[in-house]
């Protein structure tokens, strides 16, 4: 596994501390592109940075986090190299790595707790893509 690239803004900064405890203790490497604080931003100014860390290969997988998580997402799909998958429950994180190769995690700071993004996490980690008939799909997202 390369290095884990981390975003959020300030409504996701709380859980995204939490997650580099959690990436800390398995022995997984991060970098982490922002927010550094809970002071009030703008989600998209750490996206971006992930989304280019991401499709350049400098980072793999990515983790984004902001309040719902939806903003987030979006910023990082414009994106044409980045899967991002918003994810509140493991069998989502499960289901973007199975049939969507998801290279970015998104959660949603506001509506999750410790507990459950452990366990997104473990699902996402966990999971390998099926490729197959998923593949012709993927390559259909990019706008060319």
């Amino acid at each position: 596994m390369k290095v884990i690239g981390l975003a959020s803004d300030h409504a996701g900064y709380e859980l995204k501390e939490y997650v580099k405890q959690w990436l800390e203790a398995k022995g997984w490497e991060y970098k982490d592109f922002g927010t550094h604080s809970e002071a009030s931003c703008d989600y998209a100014d750490f996206a971006h940075p992930l989304a280019e860390a991401v499709e350049s290969g400098e980072c793999y997988p990515g983790i984004a986090i902001c309040g719902s998580g939806e903003g987030i997402s979006m910023t990082l799909n414009k994106h044409q190299g980045i899967r991002a998958g918003l994810c509140w429950m493991p069998e989502i994180a499960h289901l973007i790595r199975l049939h969507n190769d998801a290279n970015v995690l998104v959660m949603p700071g506001r509506f999750i707790d410790n507990d459950t993004a452990a366990a997104i996490m473990e699902e996402f980690f966990n999971t390998d893509f099926e490729g197959g008939r998923h593949q012709a799909r993927i390559d259909k997202i990019p706008v060319k």
